[in-house]
């Protein structure tokens, strides 16, 4: 799993960044009536017309591998391993080391009231 989400990531990342450029470099339906005024020129790095054309197709051809891209990284991440058992199962038991029996037996108290406990 990890390759191939590593692998789609990148990608949905530089074609999101190409989408974003390439929206930004192209015109709005508005630019053609502030260079009817004189306000700046109309031609574009494609020529009047083909740029609209090549520019969009581009976009949207980007668009659609986004779109892919979104769906596969949304695939893997629902469809990844789920682990066996709890988180407890799998964390190391703590033990403290046994230490050995005394030969020694505790002495017995002297003011024991445990002969007054009604049986």
């Amino acid at each position: 799993m990890g390759l191939s989400y590593s692998l789609v990531l990148t990608i949905h990342i530089i074609v999101g960044f190409a989408v974003i450029g390439l929206v930004l470099l192209q015109h709005g339906k508005g630019a053609d009536m502030g260079a009817a005024f004189g306000s700046g020129a109309s031609g574009s790095l494609f020529g009047a017309s083909g740029s609209a054309n090549f520019m969009s197709r581009l976009t949207a051809g980007l668009a659609a591998v986004f779109f892919i891209t979104s769906l596969s990284l949304a695939y893997i991440a629902m469809h990844k391993p789920v682990a066996t058992g709890s988180v407890m199962d799998s964390a190391a038991i703590a033990t403290t080391p046994a230490t050995a029996p005394s030969t020694a037996t505790p002495a017995a108290p002297t003011d024991s009231r445990s002969n007054e406990i009604p049986k």
